[in-house]
């Protein structure tokens, strides 16, 4: 491993180029056909049982739902959100049932690998993505009304980024990677 850890040299370029962006095209639209072919890469992510604990809200400006969301965005999100011509509430199903409520201790990370996959494929379709947590939680829950056991998570903006990636984007080293959570003695 001797290569500089600040390059990405080799690295697929989906992943390399892949950035969350503060501004997106408003006159950009994510017809049915991109909205379909993103959830389509989020239900073929892995998960824990093959459970896919993972459900979406998807909302595109113009839209009921769209109306619903937008004002449970913080000002911070606000700002650059309202552009994308997608906006997706993220939700797991962190409990099996409603009678017993046991608790799913993967479902967190099992949607994080549905939006990993539907953040890639958005990018090889020329879209990008911004996954965000700036929203009002309790409000939005409040709104959508969520099925028992399940809960909201995240949001993510899909649409064109209205710009290019900024340039010295920060990353930490592989080597803290390998080393940051672990003892000296591990």
């Amino acid at each position: 491993m001797r290569r500089d850890p600040k390059r990405a040299d080799g690295l697929h370029p989906l992943l390399a180029g892949r950035f969350s962006p503060y501004r997106f095209d408003p006159s950009a639209a994510v017809d049915d056909d991109a909205l379909g072919l993103l959830l389509e890469a989020a239900r073929w992510a892995p998960s824990a049982g093959n459970s896919q604990p993972w459900g979406f809200f998807a909302s595109r400006p113009g839209e009921p739902g769209h109306e619903r969301v937008l004002p449970h965005l913080a000002p911070s999100s606000a700002r650059w959100a309202t552009d994308a011509g997608l906006l997706v509430v993220t939700s797991a199903r962190r409990h099996v049932d409603a009678t017993d409520l046991l608790y799913s201790e993967f479902a967190d990370y099992d949607l994080g690998q549905a939006v990993a996959h539907m953040t890639v494929q958005a990018r090889a379709m020329g879209l990008a993505a911004h996954q965000f947590r700036a929203f009002d939680l309790e409000g939005l829950t409040k709104e959508l009304d969520p099925a028992p056991g399940w809960s909201i998570v995240s949001m993510i903006a899909v649409g064109t980024a209205a710009g290019e990636a900024p340039e010295g984007r920060e990353r930490r080293s592989v080597a803290d990677l390998l080393s940051a959570p672990w003892s000296p003695s591990a």
